[in-house]
C-alpha cells in the first residue's frame, strides 16, 4: 500500500560502520541492530511514566512528534516489510513497545506508524499468530477502531484484514470483535460519514471478510438497530445515534462510487452476502433503494446509446477499443444490479408493493425498465411479482403484461 516516501538513510560514521562489519546486521539485511535498538529505546522513553504525566503545559507536546524521531520510526516502518527485520522486532518484544505507545500516546502520527509496523509484521504467519494470541495487544488494537484519526483507522483496518485472512487466527479476531459491540457503531460511523475513500474501501474489505467468515456475526449486525424503519430519520439526541447497517453501507458505496467506481465491488459483495439470509434481505428491501437501482439501469441504457451519436474525432480503432472496455464494465455492473434487484423483488410483500405503486417507485415506466433488464434470466421472479401486483393494481399488471407478452402466456 502507498505510504509517505521513506526518508534517506542516515549517514554512518566510522564507529557505526565498524559495528555493522562486526555482525551488527539484522539477518541477511544491511540494517543495524544497534540503530534499531536506539529507535525502540526512544519509543520507550516517549511512553515512560515521567513523559506521560500530562499537564496543561505538556498537552500540546504529547500530540506532536519530533521530526527526527518521525523519520527514524518511518524508516523502521519501511524496514518491517523485510521478514528478517520483522522477526528481529518480534524477538525484541517490539509489539509490547508499540502496545505501550498505542495505550498511552496521544500523537496521531506516532499511533499510525506503530499500527502500520504491526500490520507489516502480521503479514508473516509466525508473527501474525504471536500478535493474535496476545490478548492485551488484541484489546488495544481493537480500541484503535474508535480513533478519530483516518490514517490510524486505515492502518488498523489493514492490520485486521491481514489477521482475518490468516485461517489459523481468523476465528480469534471474529470472536473478539463480537465481544466488542461498540466496534459495530464505529464501523457504521466510518461508512456513513467518512470521505476518505481509501479508508472506506479498507473498512469495507474488513466487513466483507467478517461476514464471509461468520454468518452469525453478520446476522447480529444486520439486526442491530433494525427496529427503526429505514425511512424514518434518526431523532437528534445527546446519546449515541442508532446506526443501521444497510444505510451505512449504501452511503459508503455512494462515496466510493463518486471517486472510483471500480472499488464498488467490495460493497456490492457485502450486499450480496446480506441477501443470503432472510434478515439481510428484509433489511435491504427499501423502496427508495429499488427506485435507485431502476434509475441506475435506466441511466446505463442511455450510456450505451450515446456512443452511436458521438461526434468525437477519435480514430476508428481507438473508438472500438474504448467501446469494448466500456461495454465490458457496463455488462458486469448490469449483471450485479440485476441480481441484486431480483433478490429484492423476491422479498417484496403485498403491502410493500402497494406502497411502492402509491409513491411512484413502482410506476409503469419503472416496472417496464426493471422487466426489460430482468427478463428472460429472472422470469420466475418477475412472474411472482406480477401475481402480487395484480392483487394491488390489476390495471397496471394488465398493462405490463401487454408490453411483455411472454409473462401473460406463463401466468
Amino acid at each position: 500500500m502507498d505510504r509517505n516516501p521513506s526518508p534517506p538513510p542516515p549517514g554512518r560514521d566510522k564507529e557505526e560502520e565498524e559495528e555493522v562489519a562486526g555482525g551488527d546486521c539484522i539477518g541477511s539485511t544491511v540494517y543495524s541492530k544497534h540503530w534499531l535498538f536506539g529507535v525502540l529505546s526512544g519509543l520507550i522513553q516517549i511512553v515512560s511514566p515521567e513523559n506521560t504525566k500530562s499537564s496543561s503545559d505538556d498537552e500540546e507536546q504529547l500530540t506532536d512528534l519530533d521530526e527526527e524521531m518521525e523519520n527514524e520510526i518511518c524508516r523502521v516502518w519501511d524496514m518491517s516489510m523485510d521478514e528478517d527485520v520483522a522477526l528481529f522486532l518480534q524477538e525484541f518484544n517490539a509489539p509490547d513497545i508499540f502496545m505501550g505507545v498505542l495505550a498511552k500516546s496521544k500523537c496521531p502520527r506516532l499511533r499510525e506508524i506503530c499500527v502500520g509496523i504491526l500490520g507489516n509484521m502480521a503479514c508473516f504467519q509466525e508473527i501474525c499468530v504471536s500478535i493474535s494470541s496476545d490478548k492485551n495487544l488484541g484489546q488495544v488494537l481493537l480500541h484503535c477502531l474508535y480513533d478519530s484519526d483516518p490514517p490510524t483507522l486505515l492502518e488498523t483496518s489493514r492490520l485486521l484484514l491481514t489477521c482475518l485472512s490468516q485461517a489459523e487466527v481468523a476465528s480469534v479476531w471474529v470472536e473478539r470483535i463480537r465481544e466488542h459491540p461498540a466496534i459495530y457503531d464505529s464501523i457504521c460511523f466510518i461508512m456513513s460519514s467518512s470521505t476518505n475513500v481509501d479508508l472506506l474501501v479498507k473498512v469495507g474489505e474488513v466487513v466483507d471478510k467478517l461476514f464471509d467468515l461468520d454468518e452469525k456475526l453478520m446476522l447480529e449486525w444486520v439486526r442491530n438497530g433494525a427496529a427503526q424503519p429505514l425511512d424514518q430519520p434518526q431523532e437528534e439526541s445527546e446519546e449515541q445515534p442508532v446506526f443501521r447497517l444497510v444505510p451505512c453501507i449504501l452511503e459508503a458505496a455512494k462515496q466510493v462510487r463518486s471517486e472510483n467506481p471500480e472499488w464498488l465491488d467490495v460493497y456490492m459483495h457485502i450486499l450480496q452476502l446480506l441477501t443470503t439470509v432472510d434478515d439481510g434481505i428484509q433489511a435491504i428491501v427499501d423502496l427508495p433503494l429499488i427506485d435507485s437501482l431502476i434509475r441506475v439501469l435506466q441511466n446505463m441504457e442511455q450510456c450505451q446509446k450515446k456512443p452511436e451519436n458521438s461526434a468525437e474525432s477519435n480514430t476508428e480503432e481507438t473508438k472500438k477499443t474504448d467501446l469494448t472496455q466500456d461495454d465490458f464494465h457496463l455488462k458486469i455492473l448490469k449483471d450485479i444490479l440485476c441480481e441484486f434487484l431480483s433478490n429484492i423483488f423476491q422479498a417484496l410483500t403485498k403491502e410493500t408493493v402497494a406502497q411502492g405503486v402509491k409513491e411512484g417507485q413502482l410506476s409503469k415506466q419503472k416496472c417496464s425498465s426493471a422487466f426489460q433488464n430482468l427478463l428472460p434470466f429472472y422470469s420466475p421472479v418477475v412472474e411472482d411479482f406480477i401475481k402480487i401486483l395484480r392483487e394491488v393494481d390489476k390495471a397496471l399488471a394488465d398493462d405490463l403484461e401487454k408490453n411483455f407478452p411472454s409473462l401473460k402466456v406463463q401466468t
